[in-house]
């Protein structure tokens, strides 16, 4: 018998097998995934949202696959072509035996170096204060002139300038253009904030491109560029790439947008809000106005009316009323008396002549008589004493009435509102003024 005969009978595998073996045995061998660098090559993206390619270098090959998911978060398009940096895990597709990676991650080779030295660009700059909130200022509200450092040619510039003609227009703009990408473009951008700073000529600075890859980007990440907005004496805003895009000019400017059209609308108001704005203020002034004037003139009405109520001649009337009022009681009272008397005198007449006609009615008419007598002289004197009081009362009023002082010389001056002139300067070149004399009134128009 020979030796084959003696072994163990060998373990036999099917195709299916096999395969999956060695996949278990891949995975196994690295459960964490590997990073890989190539070239791009045989890129395919089905409607299924999958992207199937093939990496590659000078000497080698391997088929890859990246699944929608992973795909979705891509934040660029895979072209042949392209060297990558990605993370897979490494598999075989069993259906085929083929050796294959699956890729969770993938961006352009060299941005994970960029991206490492941003953070720690990031991290120094911020340690150092240049990102502090309380650093930030306030943009103004209605700058007169705009310095925007941009390339000429760009779109950025196009949507900047489009913008800011469609909302307001009335500040002034001027392009300071740089490049924006490439080894000489941080200096020039240092540079060209610098000048503009020192020129005193801009009340705010706009920093801005439109969008790229972090390389494409890169100048706005620079050192120099950083520096020179936190140095900036008027306030910058900086609107580099697009929405998800950050760069370290965005968090050293006064203000970051999110793209350079956000900008312009950051940096001046809408002329319509203006517009609609000054409509409210304006219908609330009037409202206001009107609401004053017309209390201004129920004031005016009741001075008014104190005044009269006030004036010599009405307290001379009431008095008079008074007066004339008294005398109808003095009178009546008087008549009254009268009356009463003669009813008495009468009552007693008969009675005297009934019993002693001759003794009794010589007394009695002198009597009445004296009572008569005085009767009339306490009459005369209570009509005396009230008419020296009106008069007394009639003098004191005369004597603090502004009429008596206009006759003797004196003259109250009146505006075009009827408000009394008190100072020259009351008055202007031109005003019509009324003259108030004892015995009138003059117009006249003041010529000098």
């Amino acid at each position: 018998m020979s030796d084959l005969d003696d072994r163990a009978p060998p373990e036999i595998f099917t195709p299916s097998g096999l395969n999956r073996l060695v996949r278990d045995l891949l995975e196994d061998a690295l459960p964490m995934g590997v990073w890989i660098e190539g070239e791009l090559s045989n890129v395919a993206r089905p409607a299924s949202g999958h992207v199937y390619f093939t990496l590659k270098d000078a000497n080698a090959q391997v088929r890859c696959a990246m699944f929608r998911m992973a795909a979705s978060r891509l934040r660029f398009r895979p072209t042949d072509g392209m060297h990558v940096l990605m993370r897979a895990k490494v598999g075989l597709y069993e259906a085929r035996g083929e050796f294959q990676l699956v890729a969770d991650h993938m961006e352009p080779a060299g941005e994970g170096a960029l991206q490492r030295e941003f953070e720690q660009l990031k991290a120094r700059l911020g340690a150092e204060g240049l990102f502090a909130p309380e650093r930030k200022r306030t943009l103004p509200r209605f700058p007169r002139r705009i310095g925007v450092v941009t390339s000429a040619s760009g779109a950025a510039i196009r949507d900047v300038l489009s913008v800011l003609g469609r909302r307001l227009g009335l500040a002034e703009v001027d392009v300071l253009p740089v490049p924006v990408q490439g080894r000489d473009a941080p200096p020039a951008i240092a540079s060209m904030l610098r000048r503009a700073s020192a020129s005193g000529r801009y009340d705010v600075l706009l920093v801005t491109r439109g969008g790229g890859s972090l390389e494409d980007l890169w100048a706005f990440n620079d050192e120099s560029v950083a520096r020179a907005i936190h140095a900036s004496a008027v306030p910058v805003v900086s609107a580099v790439g697009h929405e998800v895009d950050f760069t370290i000019a965005d968090f050293v400017a006064d203000l970051r947008a999110a793209t350079p059209s956000a900008a312009a609308e950051l940096l001046v108001p809408d002329g319509a809000d203006l517009v609609r704005q000054l409509d409210r203020l304006r219908q609330r002034m009037a409202t206001l106005t009107t609401r004053r004037l017309q209390a201004a003139a129920q004031r005016a009405d009741h001075w008014q009316a104190r005044l009269n109520a006030q004036r010599p001649q009405a307290r001379l009337a009431r008095d008079a009323q008074r007066l004339e009022g008294l005398r109808r009681r003095i009178y009546a009272s008087v008549a009254q008396a009268n009356h009463l008397r003669r009813a008495r005198l009468e009552r007693l007449q008969a009675r005297l002549a009934a019993q002693h006609p001759k003794l009794r009615l010589t007394p009695s008419r002198i009597r009445i008589a004296d009572l008569r007598q005085r009767m009339v002289v306490a009459m005369s004197r209570r009509v005396e004493r009230d008419r020296l009081r009106l008069s007394e009362q009639a003098r004191t009023l005369h004597a603090v009435s502004p009429l008596a002082t206009l006759e003797r010389g004196y003259a109250i001056v009146f505006d075009e509102r009827n408000a009394v002139v008190r100072r020259s300067t009351d008055v202007a070149i031109g005003d019509r003024l009324r003259i108030m004399l004892g015995n009138g009134e003059i117009a006249v128009r003041r010529e000098d």
